[in-house]
């Protein structure tokens, strides 16, 4: 079944369909003896979304993962692939995913046509429909000069991309990729990445990665797991945004005369201000970080008192914080 045969399959389920999640995790659990692997984490993933799945080790991600692929069962919790149940679907759940798991399932003495082939003996592909799918799959993931070298002879950026070959070969509508770009260097990373942003173009994607910028230049989403619960879910921006307190950096010119001292302390003035530091900006300028006592959108609020004064702004804008620190934060307890 191709991908666009898929998502004809799922909108045809229920009247509802079309805004059916390809993804949907409700309350897993997963236990290893006494050791509480997830503790009832749940999210939805819609069609199209390129979602990374960030934590620290051990928080639970590759766990997740499996789980969603049926490599693993679950201790308790649901979930549904293309809005079939993980459970009395197993079969067909399997047949919508692509999998690369952190080690991809590569056998390095095999050549890469052959390997494709043999994945697609596996696959259940018909013989007359292997040679093109073969085909089109080599010129999607940029294997041509090296289809016909043995994979233990491959880079480890090649090495990836036949890993990313295997799992789309059946043309599945969701690609799970578990760290696709762990141990490649600069330049492949920027081609794995390039890569998965243009399979996202019609594919449901979840990516588990530890490297934040990687993250923002590939996903319009993320989900932060640790200790098995999820602790964030949305875009960077999103994310960005919920600061207990927000900031706020002005820069601003002021009439002749005016005493910075009274500029600073009219900002202070500013219903929601918790406090205001200062500093010169150059050419007579004052530049200011105005800190909320809350999560409060000062900006009108700021632009009103710099319009009542006659200041002239030259930089008013909320100084979003830094992600790693934002990860920091919600994964150490």
């Amino acid at each position: 079944m191709s991908a666009a045969e898929a998502i004809e399959a799922t909108e045809a389920l229920s009247p509802d369909a079309g805004t059916t999640p390809m993804i949907e995790v409700s309350g897993l659990h997963k236990l290893y003896g006494n050791v509480k692997a997830l503790r009832g984490i749940s999210f939805t993933v819609g069609r199209g979304e390129i979602v990374g799945l960030l934590g620290p080790n051990g928080a639970g991600k590759t766990t997740t993962m499996k789980i969603l692929t049926g490599y693993i069962s679950a201790t308790a919790g649901t979930y549904r692939v293309a809005g079939y149940d993980g459970y009395t679907d197993s079969l067909e759940v399997r047949k919508m995913i692509g999998y690369l798991p952190e080690n991809a399932p590569l056998y390095p003495d095999m050549g890469v046509i052959d390997y494709l082939n043999f994945v697609c003996q596996i696959r259940r592909i018909p013989k007359s429909k292997r040679s093109q799918r073969i085909a089109g799959i080599v010129s999607q993931c940029g294997l041509g000069a090296m289809a016909h070298k043995d994979i233990g002879a491959l880079s480890k950026g090649y090495r990836q991309r036949v890993g990313l070959a295997q799992a789309m070969i059946h043309e599945p509508p969701i690609l799970i990729l578990d760290e696709p770009t762990n141990g490649l260097d600069p330049n492949q990373i920027v081609e794995i990445r390039n890569l998965i942003k243009e399979l996202g173009k019609d594919r449901t994607i979840i990516l588990s990665t530890h490297n934040l910028p990687e993250v923002q230049m590939t996903c319009t989403r993320m989900i932060i797991i640790s200790d098995g619960q999820k602790v964030a879910d949305g875009s960077a921006e999103e994310l960005q945004q919920t600061s207990e307190q927000a900031r706020f950096v002005v820069t601003m010119r002021m009439p002749d005369g005016d005493d910075k001292t009274a500029v600073v302390d009219a900002l202070r003035g500013v219903p929601g201000v918790a406090d205001v530091a200062s500093m010169e900006a150059g050419d007579g300028a004052l530049r200011a970080v105005v800190t909320a006592t809350g999560n409060t959108d000062l900006s009108e609020a700021i632009y009103e008192q710099a319009v009542t004064n006659g200041w002239t702004l030259r930089e008013l804008r909320r100084d979003v914080a830094d992600l790693e620190k934002i990860f920091h934060k919600l994964t150490q307890f």
